[in-house]
């Protein structure tokens, strides 16, 4: 035993600086990013959570307060708790929905082939990147007879006078949560069909001998885990969507909106960062909302790495 032993490798391990040595052609090659996500990326979350333990309203140099910005938040400031309460709706709704939708339109674009995959690909993608969307949604949903929903309504008889879409305030958020999900077909869609296109067809084969009897599941048992990775970025990418709606809100039904209904984390954040420069709270706000993001991310990755179990 003991000559057995002898004759064993002594297997050295390495250190950090050797391993960054050894590939250090790699990390030149990450060089670039690395330097560009440190400093647009890192340095400013770093900073605004610095800042929001100060008042800084950009003339003076920040002032120390602890943690009274955050205690404005939750105990005084009435709207960014219905700001609160709607961007949590938002997410809770347009979150799942939108991923089940980008995940369900890949899979069913994935079973055409060549061009005409190519050409579905694109007509589910264009809203994502239009910048006209907010247009063509303000003529649909415009308040008055001209507005193509309110003609459409009038015109069959289903309404007898036009619908204020964005100015009645329970009418606000449903608007807002359907143009959302019209949008939400983006970078996690073309993801998934990426994703979709590079497994290995062999394992299909290989799971039918082993029993799997129908599509379903196929998808559950050899689609879903080959395709992980794409899981995960499509479920950060919609989670962010979902919580950082802003820009939504505010072409469509103004900042503020009729009683606040649409005001979300983002509007208010735009509000105190950009119009009243209190800097400081602002970056309270965009605290808070990154935790809420982080928090879900971690959610749902440890969701996400049960599938196919």
């Amino acid at each position: 035993m003991e000559s057995v032993n002898q004759n064993k490798p002594i297997v050295h391990k390495l250190t950090l600086k050797q391993k960054i040595y050894r590939s250090r052609q790699s990390y030149f090659m990450l060089a670039p990013y690395l330097i560009l996500f440190f400093f647009f990326t890192i340095l400013p979350v770093l900073a605004s959570i610095i800042l929001s333990f100060t008042y800084f309203d950009m003339l003076n140099f920040p002032k120390w307060v602890g943690f009274n910005n955050y205690a404005r938040l939750f105990l005084d400031d009435e709207v960014f708790l219905i700001a609160l309460k709607n961007t949590l709706l938002f997410a809770v709704i347009t979150g799942p929905i939108s991923y089940i939708m980008c995940l369900l339109f890949a899979w069913i674009i994935n079973e055409f082939k060549g061009k005409l995959r190519a050409f579905l690909t694109l007509i589910f993608y264009a809203p994502s990147i239009c910048g006209n969307a907010y247009y063509v949604w303000t003529l649909i949903l415009s308040s008055d007879r001209y507005g193509y929903l309110n003609s459409i309504l009038l015109k069959w008889g289903f309404i007898n006078n036009q619908v204020l879409w964005f100015q009645t305030e329970k009418l606000v958020m449903p608007c807002l949560i359907v143009v959302q999900l019209w949008l939400s077909l983006g970078t996690g869609f073309l993801s998934f069909i990426a994703g979709l296109q590079t497994i290995d067809k062999s394992m299909y084969e290989a799971a039918a001998m082993d029993g799997i009897k129908n599509r379903w599941q196929e998808l559950w048992y050899v689609t879903l885990p080959a395709m992980k990775p794409q899981l995960m970025f499509g479920a950060v990418m919609q989670i962010t969507q979902s919580f950082a709606v802003g820009d939504i809100s505010i072409m469509l039904a103004g900042n503020p909106s009729v009683n606040y209904a649409g005001t979300t984390i983002v509007t208010h954040l735009i509000d105190y960062g950009t119009f009243r420069f209190e800097m400081g709270y602002a970056s309270a706000i965009a605290s808070i909302l990154f935790l809420l993001m982080v928090g879900t991310n971690k959610l749902v990755q440890a969701l996400l790495r049960r599938v196919g179990e």
